[in-house]
């Protein structure tokens, strides 16, 4: 395929790499430095789009995407409030997205092992559970988008929490004792060079349960978007990762 990348930091330089492995070609390569680089014209060299960038520049190379009629694969997060908005634009205007939180293999099978281990736990209420994620200290939203996927695919399946709170940890006005029974808590932590880890934590007065995915470095995410690069180029709509994977089968 021939692919275009919106944002080319450290992860769009391993998404790069990972695509030349695997036969693509990368036509087009827009940061800070060469905005003026995205237009219809260029994007149409493409067969598809790989987005890694910013909450901030996210939404206008959604927007860039649809116009020139290609399909795209969005890692980017922190845009969720806009999510209703982009469905509808995929759904009425033909347009194709995929949208992931996280694109790795390991951390996907981590999601649906998750909401499984959620609904078995109604079973024993005895135990509370939270959410705990770290990242490096350039990540500009917390809590992470895959701690937020973790935490929902809780809530759906455990009949004890109806919401989440996020608590990032070194923030002083963050308060975990103003956390309520049905809120689930994740608390975020930002250290030098951590790729990403998160745990689903478990625990009673006896003993406690921890379930956690641990990213050695940032390829398994590359991989799993040049994977859905070349799964979403000949559909149309709105997709999730969960699509491409459906582990329900």
């Amino acid at each position: 395929m021939k692919i275009a990348l919106l944002g080319y930091g450290k992860m769009g330089k391993i998404i790069e790499k990972i695509a030349h492995d695997r036969k693509h070609e990368i036509v087009l390569k827009i940061d800070n430095n060469n905005l003026h680089d995205l237009t219809s014209e260029n994007l149409q060299q493409a067969d598809v789009a790989i987005e890694f960038s910013t909450p901030s520049t996210v939404l206008g190379n959604i927007e860039a995407c649809f116009k020139a009629g290609v399909p795209v694969v969005v890692g980017t997060t922190g845009w969720h409030h806009e999510m209703a908005q982009i469905k509808e634009q995929c759904e009425y205007g033909k347009n194709s997205l995929i949208y992931a939180t996280n694109f790795s293999v390991g951390v996907n099978i981590f999601f649906h092992v998750n909401k499984i281990l959620a609904k078995l736990m109604n079973s024993y209420p005895y135990y509370d559970v939270q959410v705990e994620e770290i990242h490096h200290t350039q990540k500009l939203d917390s809590p992470s988008g895959t701690a937020i996927t973790i935490a929902e695919g809780i809530i759906d399946n455990l009949e004890s929490k109806a919401g989440w709170v996020n608590i990032l940890t070194g923030d002083d006005t963050a308060d975990d004792a103003n956390v309520t029974n049905d809120q689930l808590l994740i608390e975020s932590h930002r250290i030098d060079s951590v790729p990403g880890t998160h745990t689903v934590i478990y625990d009673s007065e006896v003993d406690t349960i921890e379930f956690k995915h641990t990213a050695h470095n940032r390829n398994g995410f590359a991989l799993g978007a040049v994977l859905a690069a070349e799964w979403v180029e000949d559909k149309k709509g709105f997709f999730s990762v969960e699509d491409m994977f459906d582990f329900n089968k």
